[in-house]
């Protein structure tokens, strides 16, 4: 069966037959979470697919780490780091872009994207550049120890946030009082019990299917990478553009619905999710199987990473948006895309 599939994953027709599938699996993923999203109600539908997007990064990450190929121990830093830059620069520009073409100007709550936000930048730094200034151990690793606490550390941060978001400051996440008025979502009937339960298992289905999609196509994109001489670190950009894509596709749909909070809260909670699940779980497999695993950015990274956090913080500082601080958004993660190219 192994070598069958090996086979097929060398013929181009098959490759492009997973490809349809694996698109076909997330807009399955991305219309079933909505209607659990409109069943919950913000910012619930978010942490909904927030949390399914991360348990499929966790096992492609997992799955590369255990291959042992060369570079592996770098595989779950590339895709934490090009998380970050995709969802602020990639996602929230996209939106905010095709928002101001559509609406000239979104307005959102910033109470709680900024809350969001300052969580992220900690989480960030505790995870992508903490590894690089302590002492310990040269290079850009941690001990086991210091692992295990960043792990602990991320862990506890991103509860902290769900409480905030969901219980204490739950209103930090939705829209203005204005903004519903014209939100169809506010005044739709909410979906029967029956359609809801229908499609959480749905979601649940399609999630596996993407996952197992995702797992058959990471050799080719490997092979790809190193067949056009790119840097590895492309590897993790692409697994992080895969597992991204139901969070993207429903964020941009969203803002293009004049619902730029809802957009928001998927952005952010999926990179949140990012760090705060995704390295405890990792952090914890590493310490148990063994496995070489290192974290910190380079100095190129960190310098884009501190510019997309400081130009975050002015876009999110207002409550509104227009079409320029989306193309700023936009041509800083370009600049990511061309620099990891041509670091």
């Amino acid at each position: 069966m192994t070598t069958l599939l090996s086979e097929l994953s060398s013929q181009t027709w098959f490759i492009a037959l997973m490809a349809a599938a694996l698109i076909g699996g997330v807009l399955s993923a991305v219309h079933h979470a909505e209607v659990v999203a409109h069943k919950t109600g913000e910012p619930y539908g978010a942490l909904i697919l927030a949390i399914s997007v991360t348990i499929i990064e966790v096992s492609l990450i997992i799955s590369m780490m255990l291959s042992g190929h060369d570079g592996s121990q770098f595989i779950a830093r590339d895709a934490v780091f090009a998380t970050v830059m995709i969802v602020i620069n990639g996602v929230i520009g996209l939106c905010i872009f095709i928002g101001g073409l559509h609406h000239h100007e979104m307005s959102f709550r910033n109470e709680g994207t900024n809350s969001a936000l300052a969580v992220l930048t900690a989480l960030a730094t505790f995870i992508l550049v903490m590894p690089i200034v302590t002492t310990s151990t040269p290079g850009p690793d941690f001990t086991k120890s210091q692992l295990a606490f960043a792990g602990i550390a991320s862990f506890a941060l991103y509860a902290a946030f769900l409480f905030f978001q969901t219980v204490s400051h739950r209103d930090y996440y939705l829209p203005k009082a204005e903004d519903k008025k014209t939100d169809i979502n506010f005044h739709a009937q909410k979906p029967s019990n029956l359609k809801t339960a229908v499609s959480v298992a749905l979601l649940i289905l399609s999630l596996i299917v993407v996952v197992g999609l995702a797992e058959l196509l990471s050799p080719v994109i490997e092979a790809g990478v190193k067949a056009a001489g790119a840097p590895k670190t492309i590897v993790g950009i692409a697994i992080a553009m895969l597992v991204l894509l139901p969070e993207g596709f429903a964020a941009v749909r969203a803002a293009k619905a004049n619902r730029l909070q809802s957009s928001l809260n998927l952005a952010l909670g999926s990179a949140l999710a990012s760090i705060g699940l995704s390295i405890p779980t990792i952090a914890a497999i590493a310490i148990f199987f063994n496995l070489p695993l290192s974290l910190g950015i380079s100095d190129l990274n960190m310098t884009l990473m501190y510019l997309t956090f400081f130009i975050g913080a002015l876009t999110l500082a207002i409550g509104r948006t227009t079409l320029l601080q989306g193309v700023v958004h936009l041509i800083i993660f370009f600049e990511y895309l061309f620099l990891s190219l041509v670091p």
